[in-house]
Formats: C-alpha cells, structure tokens, sequence
C-alpha cells in the first residue's frame, strides 16, 4: 500500500464590480400580480436542470484531498427596488429609528431574487427596526383571532361543531378576517394575491385530464384543489355567486365522462395520492360553500365523493381490490401517508351529519390513528423529513391539512401534533435547508406543487409557539393563499434571524447532515451544506449521495443538485437495492452528485456513514440585517463515509467541510485510502476553461479560479457533459436518461484569500486552521 498523499484543491474566486440586479418582489416572473407585488403560488415545473460537472480524476492508490473556495462578497447598499404594493416601505423605515418604527416597516422585504423567489431583505443596523421574535397579543390585540366558541369537553372525531365552515376556517375567524387584513400588511398583501389568483383561475378552461405516467393524474387533483380553494375564499369574502358557479363548473369536469375512465377508478385509485387530493378538493368546496349550494348539488358533490374518494378510501384501506392500492398505509412514515389520510379525513369530516351510509364515520376510525403512527413519525428525531427537502412540502401540507381540519371541526388534533416528540424541530430543518441559492434539495423534487406550500409552518409555529418559523414563512413567495389567512397569527412580531445561530446540526443517522452560513439575510451570503446519512430508507426518493454537498454565494448557487429525473422514466422508482434500475439514470446515481466516486461505480446502498465532528463557534445572527461575521468565526463537520464504498477497495474515506476567513471560504477535504481510481465531482454551471491543475469559471464578466495546490501526480482538473459514463452499465430498454445542458456562475475578488494549512480531518478543531 502506498503512502499517503496530501493535496489540495484551491478555487480562488475572482469577482468585477458588476452588481446585481434585482426586480421588484416577483416581477418578471409571469405569474407575477401586478396588484400585490408578490407572486402567486405556482408548480415548481419539471424540466431539464442547467447544472453540469466538474471532475478531478485521480488514478491514485492512497488519496487525501482538500478544496477551498473564497466566496467573498460586497453587500450592494445600494441596489434597492420598490416595496411590494401594500402600502408598507421597509426602505423608508430603514432610514430612521423613531419609537414607531416597527410598526412602520410593515413587510420586511424589498424585493425577491429574480432567480430564486427569495425574499430581499433592507440592508440596515438599524436595530430597534427588528427585534426578538415573539407573539405579543397584548400589545396588538385588535389582531388577535377571536376564542373559538366551540370547545367541547370530551372530543370526538365524529362529533362536529355545529355551524359552518368547519373546515380550516370557521366563521367566527370569516367575520373577524375583514378587520385583520386591514390592521395587518401581510394579510392584506395575501388577500389582495388570492382575488388576483382566483381572477386569473376564473378565465381559464376547466381542467384538463392529463395521466402522468407514474405521477397519475396529481397535477389535474392538486390544480383543482388551488382553484377550490380561490373560488371559495373569495365567495365567502365577496357572497357573489359567480364564484360558487365557477367552483361547481370544476367540479361537474373532475366527475364528468371526459374526465378519466368511467366507474369508480375516476380518481385513479391505483396512484391513491391523486384520490385523496380530489377528495379533499370537494371535501373544501362542499364544507367551505355549504350554505350556498343548493340540495341537489350537495347530494352530487357528496355522492361523487363517496363513490370515487372516501369508498375507495375503504377498499384501499383493506387491501381488497388486488390494486395494493392501500401501500400507504402499512410502515409509511412519509408525505403517502399524510397526504392519503388527509385527503380522506376532510372529505370525511366535510359531509358527517349529511352521509347516511356510515362511510364517514368508518374513514375517521381508521385515518386519525394510521397518520399517527406513520405521517407524523416522518420527522426523524432531528427534525428532518424522512425524504427529501421537497417531498417535505408534500408531507407537512397532508399533515398539516389533516392536523387544522380536526381542529376546527372536533375540537382536538388526537395528538397528530404531538405524538412524536421531536415534530416541532422540523420547522428548523425547513429554515436551515433554505440557504440564498433556494433548498438543499437532494434527492426527488417532486412533481409539481400547486396548493403545496410551505404555509404548515404558519400552523406549527403558533401551535408549538415558535415565532420565528411563522416570521421566516411569511416573507416566502408561497405564502399568499388561503391557509396562511387562517393559520397566521397576527400577534407575531420581531424578526426570525434575531438569536438565529448560523449553523445547526442534524445528527440522526437517516440522514446526516449539516448547514453554515454567513448571514439569514444577505442574499449575497456564504452557505454551505454537506449531508452523509443512510442511501436507504427515503422511500425510493433518494440518490446514492453520501458526501454531498452545496454551495452558495454572491447570489448564486455555485455547486448545485440536478434534482429529480422525470417520473414517467421507466423503473424510475423500482426499489432502492442495490441492483436496482433506478440507479441507472444519471442524476440518480452517484456520479450524478456532488461528491467522491470510485472505480466509477455507485455507492452501496447499505452506507452506514459516521459523524466524526460538528462543532461551532456559535455565532447567531441580532437584530441587524447586516450580519459582521468575527474573524475567528466558524463552523465544521465531518464524517467517516468509508462505508459507503468499503467494496471498491477503499480502506477509509473521510470527508470534512469548515468554513475559513471569517466565513469568507470554504474549506472541503477527503483523506482516502484506496487502492482503485478517484474522482472528484463537483456540478457546476459556469463556463470552465481548464488549464490543467487549474480552471477559470466564467459568469459574464466574472470568473472563478480553481487550483490544485501540492497536486499528487497524475491529478488533473477536467470537465465534460454531465452524461452517464462510458462504463456505466447500459440502460435497460425503455430507459432514456435526461439532459442536463447549460451552466451560469458568479464569483469574487481573491485579495483576502488565505491557504490553510494541511491538516489531516482527525485533528481538526475549532481553531486548528487559525494558523492559515
């Protein structure tokens, strides 16, 4: 065996003094409201990604190697835009510290990141602008949500408040809500974004029918579910019928004989996400429109309910039809579970008093106790979602549905919140998976969102008194629909980075992983993240990505994921052992990630990697948009990843990531012991010109240098086409693997660059590189 050889890896960034530009808050995306400033809620499209590779081959025996990046950046004072349209100015308010001050800013940001839909926050140190977040319904009473008056002593899943809506939204909060968006700016915003939206609905043909391949026929269930919801609020905002029509015209479509095949597979029971979002949809329309439909249309609202939804919802319950349409059900703590049990509670609970087939009760006694034993177990003891970034979105909109629903129709959530100890921390994970460059989105996106949101943190932030999740919410661009007008509340005030640490740690073995930053605030910022964690267990939404990482500065997300290939792709979600035809595809496999690959060939599914360090030196954010980092600050964490590969004839492979300079660089080293060919992989999507040993990345006029330093023999720099390699086992037939083309990067001046010195992952500490 060879001896070890050390090397590093250098990217010095080299940044001109172009400044970004930014647009006011959503404009130019065309779903942008001209009205409110902010963007309307809209699928996350599927498509190609523009991210490419950057790969160091090595054809070494022992390795042990190192990256550093500078990421240096300049805060642009003065690249300012208009305040969304509610009146607020945080500009203006920035400017002074009067004792009125926080009541004047109204909504926080100033704009969005064209790129990322990310809130713009007003550069300022002014403090007394944001201040520790905190619910203070003393101090704003006027926006208080009345007490609910229906507070039964013993409840019980099948004994309903006696008014309606109860779903969501009783009318006690219908006939405070005028009052509250006037008091309120955020309320207002997203009010006026939802008269927007349901205008925009209004106008367009009904939907059309479409399967998607293993997606099924979610997008048609989910985008008439967003425009139930619209037609809904505003009716009971506004009591003109047009809107009721408009809603029973969606409806007549999703049950008429165009709409899919004829008898009771309609809803597609076989991919049962798509019957449980239709069945929430008319569970919505019948409970939030009740007093508005006539007899007739309630009868065929109800019976096409039970016919394609809530009966459905039995036989899959007990497996009887041969379909195995009730998978979901058995051990599936995921976004199946919440969704299909949600769907089917608010159907439930929409039509009990009215069913007389006993359906609906039946659905209540199974439902409630499954989510609990499996979708509200999908938050690992850490807070993350057993998943993906993504499918938490999915997830936690089923649960959260469910969790308000029952609620506000029976008087108790039945411990949906609470049964799993650990649920609360998932708002965290949600926060510190956002980083400038939008989520570490590893693994499977999803198919497209539609009224999947991130608005269950409104919910669990004033359940579990966590102000600071429904602060950080309300900025999102997701946030204007009609949960957040219900689920918000009002009393909040303050800033959720104020006493934010920067970084946090996530340490339950399933996934593994960690976030660093330089500021909650700075678009500009320094982010970075690296998870190790199991390659199983992530119910076939996972990639072979142990290592990976991310990165994001100036603005722009420098290493990137590819995300999810396309669902319809054959044997796309076939299992995840190891000879499975999912790790054929490309950005699936682990070449496809940002990471080590040896001999060229996937990790093993049975990776057991171990955390080594996580340490910090703890800083958190104040009060102050503009973050001034100590230039001893930083933040580390490694692993012993050897696992993941201890077939290819690698003895060790140790990973670690450290932020340097005053969190101005980041610091990636792997000490290897192998005896079979490394490569180091990176997706980027610049423009590289290699020159050996080093490479320019070019932005428009901006550019990044990467440089090996101390390079062992034979380690080159290359890039190619982020394409299956040559000796990749071939496609199966059917299989037809998805582009990844086009590349964009930014980078910054490496004036204050510093080299550190080498030092083997098992001695780092906090101060280890203090040297360099």
């Amino acid at each position: 065996m060879a001896s070890n050889n050390n090397y590093t890896y250098n990217a010095t960034y080299n940044h001109s003094n172009a400044s970004n530009i930014h647009t006011p808050y959503g404009s130019g995306d065309p779903y942008y409201n001209e009205a409110t400033g902010f963007i309307t809620p809209h699928p996350a499209k599927k498509g190609t990604s523009k991210w490419v590779k950057i790969g160091i081959p090595v054809a070494l025996v022992v390795v042990a190697a190192a990256v550093v990046g500078i990421v240096l950046g300049v805060r642009a004072h003065n690249k300012s835009s208009s305040a969304s349209a509610s009146g607020s100015s945080a500009q203006g308010a920035a400017g002074g510290a009067s004792g009125n001050a926080k009541n004047d800013i109204g909504i926080y940001p100033t704009a969005t990141d064209s790129l990322y839909l990310l809130p713009i926050y007003p550069s300022t140190t002014n403090t007394a602008l944001f201040t520790s977040p905190t619910f203070n319904p003393s101090a704003k009473s006027s926006l208080a949500w009345p007490a609910d008056p229906f507070q039964p002593a013993n409840p019980a899943p099948t004994n309903v408040r006696p008014d309606r809506p109860r779903l969501i939204a009783p009318s006690y909060k219908w006939q405070a809500l005028p009052d509250m968006i006037k008091n309120d700016p955020y309320l207002k915003q997203w009010n006026d974004t939802i008269f927007g939206n349901a205008t925009a609905y209004y106008d367009l043909p009904v939907v059309k029918y479409f399967m998607d391949g293993d997606s099924g026929i979610l997008d048609n269930a989910r985008e008439i579910k967003m425009r139930i919801k619209a037609f809904a609020y505003v009716y009971r905002m506004t009591n003109d019928t047009k809107w009721v029509d408009r809603a029973y015209k969606e409806l007549q479509n999703a049950v008429s004989d165009s709409f899919g095949p004829s008898g009771d597979l309609k809803w597609n029971p076989t991919h049962f996400l798509d019957t449980a979002e239709f069945t929430a949809a008319f569970g919505y329309a019948y409970d939030w429109l009740y007093d508005v439909w006539t007899d007739d249309q309630k009868t065929q609202i109800r019976n096409n309910m039970l016919t394609y939804g809530l009966n459905r919802g039995l036989i899959a319950y007990n497996n009887s039809d041969n379909l195995w349409t009730g998978w979901w059900t058995n051990n599936t703590q995921g976004n199946w579970n919440c969704v299909c049990n949600g769907g089917l509670t608010v159907g439930a609970l929409s039509i009990l008093g009215d069913d007389t087939t006993g359906t609906a009760e039946q659905i209540l006694g199974l439902t409630i106790d499954n989510a609990k034993a499996n979708c509200a177990q999908a938050v690992t003891t850490d807070g993350s979602w057993t998943e993906t970034a993504n499918y938490w979105y999915f997830g936690t909109t089923g649960h959260s549905e469910m969790v308000s629903s029952l609620m506000t129709a029976t008087g108790s959530d039945y411990d949906l919140l609470t049964v799993n100890p650990n649920f609360w921390k998932t708002g965290l994970f949600h926060m510190h998976i956002t980083g400038p460059g939008s989520l570490f989105s590893w693994g499977d996106h999803g198919p497209n969102k539609f009224s999947t949101t991130a608005n269950a943190m409104f919910l669990y932030g004033d359940f579990f008194q966590r102000p600071e999740y429904v602060l950080f919410q309300r900025d999102q661009h997701d946030a204007p629909e009609p949960w957040s007008m219900f689920w918000y509340n009002p009393t909040v005030e303050g800033a959720f980075w104020d006493g934010m640490p920067l970084d946090h740690f996530f340490t339950d073995q399933l996934d593994q992983w960690a976030a660093m930053r330089s500021s909650w605030t700075d678009e500009n910022a320094l982010y970075v993240a690296m998870k190790f964690g199991k390659n199983q267990g992530h119910q076939t939404h996972n990639d072979l990505d142990v290592g990976d990482f991310v990165l994001d500065a100036m603005g722009t997300r420098w290493a990137g994921e590819l995300g999810s290939g396309d669902y319809r792709s054959e044997n796309y979600f076939s299992n995840d052992t190891q000879e499975s035809e999912r790790w054929l595809y490309y950005r699936k496999r682990s070449e496809g990630q940002n990471t080590v690959l040896f001999n060229g060939q996937n990790q093993l599914v049975t990776a057991l990697p171990q955390i080594l360090q996580n340490l910090t030196t703890g800083e958190a954010q104040g009060s102050s948009t503009v973050m001034d980092v100590p230039s001893d600050s930083t933040a580390l964490f490694t692993g012993d990843l050897t696992s993941a590969d201890a077939s290819y004839g690698v003895t060790t492979w140790k990973r670690g990531i450290r932020l340097l300079n005053g969190r101005k660089q980041v610091l990636l080293q792997d000490d290897i012991n192998t005896s079979t060919s490394v490569m180091w992989r990176m997706h980027t999507n610049a423009t590289v010109s290699v020159d050996g040993t080093s490479a320019t990345l070019t932005i428009g006029d901006k550019k990044l240098q990467m440089t090996l330093l101390n390079p062992p023999s034979g380690a080159t720099i290359t890039t190619a086409d982020a394409v299956r390699l040559s000796t990749d086992p071939p496609l199966i037939d059917g299989q037809v693997d998805q582009p990844n083309p086009g590349v964009t990067w930014e980078g910054m001046s490496a004036s204050d660059f510093v080299t550190p010195p080498s030092v083997p992952i098992d001695n780092w500490s906090l101060t280890s590189h203090n040297s360099s």
